[in-house]
């Protein structure tokens, strides 16, 4: 037997898919979904956390639920940047740099960038206004000065550095795994500390292969899902005890 909240998850979905409840839009309040349903508040609540789940509605909280669209998917078929994914899927999309400075690398970073001194940069990223990725970027010195160069609400850095100073990133090696998420995460992405984020740990290279960046992005629960097409044959999927390590 179906659950309550189920249903109502089913029928809101359909809602949203169809238009009836537009892209942008704020969805009803629990108190107006449970007159709607004639369901108790709790029942709402349950089938509005699926939604939620699922990238179909924002879960920032204290603040009113925002209709987001279809669920959002990232292929690793293809290096994409999140302004360009964003953009192939037709999401309003937007970025700000919170903290930026030079400093030296440690002993992992200097090991993957190949530099002693970095510049490292945290940024929000925002789809239909809503905070969905904490960026936490590390630049390998030789590109820092480009950068900095960029302003604080750049949309899209790889595009940017790609018209500023000819920078194409070619490569990316992807581990992926779940944290939680801790002070700054929480207030940035508008979510609970503790709650679950979804780490996608990255390494990009130029076509000569010179690294770029190393960076830890933490996307917010139900914000992005990611795709994997694989076959019998070449695969890029390899696994490891306590990651899941994508190769390109």
């Amino acid at each position: 037997m179906v659950a309550r909240y189920e249903r109502i998850a089913e029928e809101l979905r359909k809602k949203i898919l169809s238009g009836a409840h537009p892209v942008g839009s704020p969805l009803p309040s629990e108190t107006e979904l449970a007159e709607r349903y004639g369901a108790a508040r709790g029942t709402v609540r349950q089938a509005v956390a699926v939604l939620a789940a699922e990238g179909l509605v924002g879960s920032r909280q204290g603040a009113r639920r925002i209709v987001l669209g279809k669920v959002r998917s990232q292929s690793f078929a293809e290096l994409h940047s999140f302004a360009q994914w964003a953009r192939a899927n037709g999401n309003r999309y937007g970025g700000q740099v919170v903290e930026q400075r030079r400093r030296r690398a440690s002993g992992a970073e200097s090991a993957r960038l190949g530099c002693d001194d970095v510049l490292e940069v945290l940024r929000v990223r925002t789809l239909e206004g809503e905070p969905v990725l904490l960026e936490r970027t590390v630049y390998a010195g030789w590109v820092a000065p480009a950068v900095e160069g960029l302003p604080a609400d750049c949309g899209s850095v790889t595009e940017a550095l790609y018209e500023s100073v000819g920078l194409v990133f070619a490569y990316g090696e992807h581990l992926i795994d779940a944290v939680a998420a801790g002070a700054v995460d929480a207030r940035l992405l508008g979510v609970r500390r503790g709650s679950p984020l979804l780490r996608q740990r990255r390494t990009t290279t130029t076509h000569e292969g010179r690294p770029v960046e190393t960076s830890d992005d933490r996307y917010r629960a139900g914000s992005v899902a990611f795709s994997i097409r694989n076959s019998i044959g070449a695969n890029p999927l390899a696994r490891q005890v306590g990651d899941l390590r994508f190769e390109r």
